[in-house]
């Protein structure tokens, strides 16, 4: 196993146009962003027509589209994964809404912890996308820190590290987008 300091220096050899450096990185990480497409799919409805592999597979297309990534660390690279996936999502939902003429399949979305998010089996995923897009216009640093959390897994170590602020800022502004997304979407 590749300890966090080879991958992020194999993550900055790709930034910098090693592309043996990116050969050698997704074995590396192939299975945590596995668990993070799986994650996401756990909270979309019955019969999603993604699997995790897709998922994964989608991300990994745009993650090597990158030019002159600037990974600071392994956070930062599963960070922006994230938000990949969740972009991959987004568009994924709408075309099946398009699809359906019928309209979209609508469900409230409970944001009061961490572990009730995880825990929800279906989240009306074009519904929170606009909540966080609106929470964005207000406060850009909630929202990423709402989309590394919910989207990407990551803790409040990782995502103080990725955004470069500190453990007692993230914890704050995640409890108060968390309070305001629950407003929006109940």
């Amino acid at each position: 196993m590749q300890s966090p300091e080879g991958i992020t220096q194999l993550l900055i050899d790709w930034g910098k146009g090693d592309q043996a450096a990116l050969e050698k990185l997704m074995p590396l990480v192939y299975s945590e962003l596995r668990r993070l497409a799986t994650n996401y799919l756990r909270r979309e409805r019955a019969g999603h027509t993604l699997q995790p592999t897709a998922l994964v597979n989608e991300a990994y297309l745009k993650l090597v589209d990158q030019r002159n990534a600037k990974w600071q660390n392994r956070a930062h690279f599963f960070g922006i994964s994230a938000q990949l996936m969740r972009r991959i999502l987004v568009d994924h939902a709408r075309q099946h809404q398009a699809v359906k003429r019928g309209g979209p399949e609508q469900q409230r979305v409970s944001i009061t912890t961490a572990e009730t998010i995880v825990k929800q089996p279906e989240v009306d995923l074009l519904a929170l996308n606009e909540a966080l897009d609106e929470l964005a216009k207000m406060d850009p640093q909630q929202e990423r820190i709402v989309e590394l959390k919910f989207f990407g897994g990551l803790s409040i170590e990782e995502i103080a590290e990725v955004l470069g602020i500190g453990h007692a800022t993230v914890e704050r502004d995640w409890k108060m987008a968390r309070a305001w997304l629950r407003r929006q979407l109940e």
